[in-house]
């Protein structure tokens, strides 16, 4: 874990990352996907959920499948789906705590919109703390796990890979960031989507807490 002390690009997703998944935050957006394709084609919600989910594992997101499949608006579905009400979420005064302590490069890397990110930081008190984010609509619209995100990425904010780190929650998003050179660590969690390749040897890293795990590397820093 020493070596993490070397690292000058701090890459986190956002949606069950940078808050805990026991939140259920992400389900408030994963049940406005349902509304939407609900209205959008005059389905049940039944039959909406099973569209949304087919075209999540298909095509890495549901806005994805959407476009290719329905030739679905990206904006008029993000605008819908991220208009969510998350004022209940507690501030994480520790995570906010940890973060200000890395002096190094810190960015969002998010399948999610811009409006999202701010939506999210904003409530757990962080917004501010980073360098910039990169949203689905700067990767125009192809979403993690495909390569192209990442390599816009790294341009974007002139990442040099082999000093950086992704923290992820779906342990398939980071095969290739290991591929391009990344550090890599997987917030563990119970999803069976997001666990399916957790014990993949691209994974470098695996955590239970992302405020405990960046104390953890700053008190090595510090030492």
């Amino acid at each position: 874990m020493k070596e993490l002390t070397e690292i000058k690009f701090w890459i986190f997703d956002l949606d069950n990352t940078l808050y805990s998944g026991q939140t259920k935050v992400f389900s408030e957006v994963d049940k406005k996907m349902s509304s939407f394709i609900s209205k959008k084609f005059n389905v049940d919600l039944v039959e909406a959920k099973k569209i949304q989910k087919e075209y999540f594992y298909e095509y890495g997101t549901t806005l994805s499948g959407l476009m290719k499949k329905k030739n679905v608006n990206p904006n008029e579905f993000l605008e819908f789906v991220h208009d969510i009400d998350i004022s209940w979420l507690a501030k994480d005064e520790l995570l906010k705590r940890e973060l200000v302590k890395i002096k190094e490069k810190k960015y969002i890397f998010s399948n999610g919109s811009h409006a999202h990110i701010k939506n999210v930081t904003n409530q757990l008190g962080i917004d501010g703390l980073f360098d910039g984010a990169f949203d689905i609509t700067d990767a125009n619209f192809v979403p993690k796990p495909h390569i192209d995100p990442y390599k816009k990425l790294i341009e974007k904010f002139q990442l040099d890979p082999k000093k950086s780190i992704l923290i992820e929650d779906i342990a398939h998003n980071l095969e290739q960031a290991k591929n391009l050179g990344m550090k890599t660590c997987w917030l563990e969690n119970d999803e069976a989507f997001a666990k399916k390749d957790a014990n993949k040897s691209y994974i470098d890293y695996k955590i239970n807490n992302l405020p405990s795990f960046l104390q953890k590397i700053n008190i090595l820093r510090n030492n």
